[in-house]
């Protein structure tokens, strides 16, 4: 199995993307349905808090193995399987509310199920991608990914917006759920072996072995080991400007439904924007500038809309702090495939995911506990923004500050 890529972007790097795309933009549907059905049924802002724990604690609790059994398995099957399994999942809600017996509960437990797949789904790309596309084009290939993924999620929420005028919010699930039975479809067609080095055999033998492997080299190397670190406390207080989105909406601006679904769109639209923007602008910037400068303006831009009484300068604030999410990751993601051997970046991504995202179910329960107390979303907006700020500020004087010197010499950026 030859572990060099095509030239160019070969027709499985473009079945990846449609596969991608599609179930992405069923994905869209769910990411605002679920929040808004949370909200429509408590109106609480710790209810909305435990969607994302449900959604998140997935990323601690599995991320670690799912990405030593990405790294053993073959990695095209498991993506449709994930697929598969996801469609009937998400299945489940609209079929429940149709029969009248859908409790909250329920809705936590589907979130979580998804996230769980969803990560199985995900590690399985990341890690494939090398095989289809050349090293040097992976920044390219990885904007390619996620303007795929942020083209979705405009059209997504702008679409669910309007339905969600005309038909249950449940309904809007249920079209996701097809999506995924599509990208499934499409997936299967992909010709490339995407299986690593020495993987599917002996799938027990030593795995715990190969989990220590990934998490330890994670831990050693400078540069993942701060980086890990820095998301972690960005993620951890950032990602309740996401979670809490609804209900600042409702609280501050007295946003309609279809409005709600304007805020996810243009957050999607500025993904798209700047996802297409990372690879010309990874010619002129460092890996460091390209990490820890979104942050920092994202930080500022998340002030400043928890200062705005007016939803259409808040709209435009949202599309830019999500074009800088979008930015910050292809490059966070391409420097990881840079860095790490192909045979252990199913690992490796799977210990970043996990150890980033590991502080936010807590984060996100506590923003929750302190707009109950406090009864102002617009203030923990506040305090967020400028947390992430200054956590991307102080991690500049660590090794993701230098990480141009642990490149090859080939690989170090251009100016």
């Amino acid at each position: 199995m030859s572990a060099t890529a095509p030239r160019g972007f070969g027709p499985d790097f473009w079945k990846l993307l449609v596969g991608q795309a599609v179930s992405n933009l069923g994905s869209s549907f769910t990411f605002f349905a679920l929040p808004l059905l949370v909200y429509k049924l408590t109106g609480s802002a710790l209810n909305l808090a435990l969607v994302t724990v449900a959604e998140t604690l997935p990323y601690l609790l599995f991320g670690l193995i799912i990405g030593t059994w990405a790294d053993r398995v073959d990695r095209k099957r498991l993506m449709v399987l994930a697929d598969l399994t996801q469609s009937l999942v998400i299945a489940s809600i609209p079929l429940l509310a149709v029969l009248g017996t859908l409790p909250l509960w329920w809705i936590y437990i589907v979130g979580f199920a998804n996230s769980t797949l969803w990560i199985c789904s995900n590690t399985a790309e990341f890690a494939s991608l090398p095989r289809l596309v050349n090293r040097e084009d992976l920044v390219t290939a990885n904007g390619h990914l996620q303007a795929s993924y942020a083209a979705a999620t405009v059209a997504g929420p702008l679409l669910a917006g309007l339905l969600v005028a005309l038909v249950p919010i449940h309904t809007l699930l249920a079209i996701d759920a097809f999506t995924f039975l599509v990208s499934a479809l499409v997936l299967g067609l992909i010709r490339s072996d995407l299986r690593a080095e020495g993987g599917g055999e002996g799938f027990l033998r030593s795995f715990r072995r190969e989990v220590v492997e990934g998490l330890g080299y994670v831990l050693r190397h400078p540069v993942l080991r701060n980086l890990c670190l820095m998301m972690a406390l960005v993620n951890g207080v950032g990602y309740n400007a996401y979670a809490q989105l609804v209900l600042f909406a409702k609280q501050r601006f007295d946003a309609s439904d279809t409005q709600v679904g304007l805020l996810y769109a243009a957050g999607g639209l500025g993904m798209a924007v700047l996802a297409l923007t990372a690879g010309p602008a990874r010619r002129r910037l460092s890996f460091s500038q390209a990490i820890l400068v979104p942050p920092m303006i994202g930080g500022v831009l998340i002030v400043l809309m928890a200062s705005t009484g007016r939803f259409w300068v808040a709209l435009a604030l949202w599309a830019l702090v999500w074009g800088l999410v979008v930015f910050f990751d292809v490059n966070s993601n391409s420097l990881m495939q840079t860095l790490a051997p192909n045979r252990l970046l199913g690992r490796i991504q799977s210990v970043v995911t996990a150890l980033s995202w590991s502080a936010i179910p807590l984060g996100t329960f506590l923003g929750g506990v302190a707009i109950e107390r406090t009864g102002s979303v617009a203030l923990v907006y506040g305090v967020v923004g400028a947390t992430v700020f200054l956590a991307a500020l102080a991690f500049s004087f660590t090794a993701v500050g230098r990480a141009g010197r642990y490149l090859a010499p080939e690989k170090q950026p251009g100016p």
